[in-house]
């Protein structure tokens, strides 16, 4: 039997090694890590997923993203023959952002964002992952590695003004109900993990190694 391909995507600015404790079992499944690539001046989202879809070598793939990674593998799929879409800790369309994404959007306030300070570790964490927790500092620097200002720039903007109104129905997510950064109450159609914050897929991995096998099956 030929095994089912999984794709995992990190998040904003995360590198691949956020997926290090996931596990599969190896009979079944073959796990292939992406991670993000420089964007081009100007690119739009739909380019760059694209780009990034040249990276998944095999049919029927089954396709994972988080936050950030989420919303890519969304815009991935018109470009791919999948299995599966599955997102975490993310949103399936504009309307699941929050408000103070949205306010950014109308505004432009997400501009004023210096994204030249977010090169320092401290404050791209604080970003990212929405608190800011002195003891886990040291994980956020070893899982954030894309401190570029074009790409946090690019990034920001993609996530604030993504365009996508209408859900896609395939598309499996996965939240956790104490996420900070996409609170639970602007989210419709999830499976709900009971205090997943934002960065569960780092410290509930457990959760993930026993039930991904399942969802991507089911």
């Amino acid at each position: 039997m030929s095994k089912i391909n999984v794709y995992f995507m990190p998040g904003l600015a995360a590198s691949s090694t956020i997926f290090e404790k996931i596990k599969l079992p190896e009979e079944i499944f073959e796990i292939h890590l992406l991670d993000w690539i420089m964007p081009e001046k100007a690119e739009t989202l739909k380019n760059y997923a694209e780009r990034m879809s040249k990276f998944v070598k095999h049919n029927k793939a089954v396709l994972i993203g988080v936050s950030f990674g989420g919303i890519l593998v969304q815009e991935m799929a018109q470009f791919l023959e999948l299995r599966k879409i599955i997102i975490i800790s993310s949103v399936k369309s504009n309307k699941e952002l929050p408000s103070r994404m949205k306010i950014a959007r109308t505004t432009k306030a997400y501009k004023l964002i210096p994204t030249s300070l977010l090169s320092n570790v401290d404050a791209l964490a604080k970003y990212a992952f929405g608190t800011m927790i002195k003891e886990r500092l040291k994980m956020y620097k070893k899982y954030l590695t894309m401190s570029d200002k074009v790409y946090l720039d690019w990034a920001i903007e993609q996530v604030v003004c993504w365009e996508r109104t209408i859900v896609d129905n395939n598309v499996i997510h996965i939240h956790g109900d104490n996420d900070s950064v996409f609170p639970v109450q602007n989210i419709k159609d999830f499976i709900n993990v009971k205090a997943g914050t934002h960065i569960m897929i780092v410290n509930r991995y457990k959760w993930f190694n026993e039930n991904l096998p399942e969802i991507i099956l089911k």
